[in-house]
């Protein structure tokens, strides 16, 4: 074996080196490591960059994210059309962490966590702008802190559904009477259902990729939705009355998964946030102006915009507030503060 002499100079100055690309490496690691994360987002809706929420929050997310430098260091893969699985599926998968995020309305997570069931209730809100200042009041943080205790999932910001739930029908809706016992598909949601058994509805929980189907099939006689979701997802292909009961108006919740928030470098998260935040503010915007645009839309294209006896709705559904406080006292506060923004 060959023994090759070092001076003492030489040795010092290596380790000095060694010891600075030591110290130097975390922060080259991990900007390496920011530079790579990678997102899965998924919605159930189309694919559609104008009527779909899903994809009009993607958009805004990726543009925002590029305002904000992490055009580069986080990549958002979209899933649409339920790629990923059924929504029931796909948030127990935000939950546990196989899915990094979900934009959908509030009311899936009521599957996980009871109490975000309160944003389901039948006519509590009166108008997407009220939603935001009962919000901004504080009557959200209840519900977030809710999800993230009992099921490992943030809300890391809200937006609307593309306006608000009314009934899409085979037949005229003008009222509960005409309602009764037509076979009208809900959210696979206890709230929702029960909303449209008091207004008189055959409630029929369904999961969203198998309306289209049950329609043709004739094992559903309509269902509830906002006006963009029914014209991109061409539900009126198969039925062509839609009664304005505009009986909920639900929120849009981003999903974001507890186990990929704690392991995102902690200004590239503080930076996500901030464009997933912004990103919800655009979406609102947009989606006031589509639901407008959809009815007409929809007009044009054969279907008859009913407009219904809301407050015989609202009677028979008014019923359902009290109730569920009874059985969830958590709820009051929400309730309250939800109310208190409707003057």
């Amino acid at each position: 074996m060959k023994t090759v002499r070092v001076s003492r100079r030489a040795f010092l100055n290596s380790t000095k080196a060694t010891a600075a690309w030591l110290a130097l490496a975390p922060a080259i690691i991990g900007r390496a490591e920011a530079a790579t994360t990678k997102l899965k987002l998924s919605s159930s809706l189309p694919n559609d960059a104008k009527f779909a929420n899903g994809r009009v929050y993607y958009d805004n997310l990726v543009k925002n994210l590029k305002a904000n430098g992490l055009g580069e260091q986080v990549e958002v893969t979209f899933f649409p059309d339920n790629q990923l699985g059924q929504e029931i599926d796909v948030i127990n998968s935000v939950k546990l962490g196989v899915i990094d995020l979900m934009v959908s309305g509030s009311s899936i997570s009521a599957n996980l966590v009871p109490l975000v069931g309160t944003f389901d209730l039948g006519y509590l809100f009166s108008s997407f702008p009220q939603q935001t200042k009962a919000f901004d009041a504080g009557a959200a943080k209840p519900i977030e802190d809710a999800l993230l205790k009992g099921a490992n999932i943030r809300v890391i910001s809200w937006a609307y559904n593309f306006g608000s739930r009314s009934v899409l029908a085979k037949k005229p809706v003008k009222g509960p009477e005409d309602l009764a016992g037509l076979k009208i598909r809900t959210l696979p949601n206890p709230v929702i259902t029960e909303c449209l058994r008091l207004m008189g509805a055959a409630a029929t929980p369904l999961a969203f990729g198998e309306i289209y189907t049950a329609l043709q099939a004739g094992v559903l006689d309509g269902l509830e939705h906002d006006p963009p979701t029914i014209l991109a997802a061409k539900f009126f292909e198969s039925a062509k009355h839609y009664a304005l009961t505009q009986h909920n108006f639900s929120p849009l919740a981003t999903y974001f998964s507890d186990a990929t928030f704690n392991r995102m470098d902690l200004k590239q998260r503080e930076g996500f946030l901030d464009a997933a935040q912004k990103a919800a503010a655009d979406t609102r915007a947009h989606g006031l102006e589509m639901e407008k645009e959809a009815l007409k839309n929809l007009a044009d294209k054969g279907v008859t915009i009913v407009e219904c006896d809301k407050e015989a709705f609202r009677k028979r559904v008014a019923v359902q507030t009290d109730n569920f406080i009874k059985a969830r006292p958590e709820a009051k506060p929400v309730v309250d503060m939800i109310r208190a923004t409707q003057a």
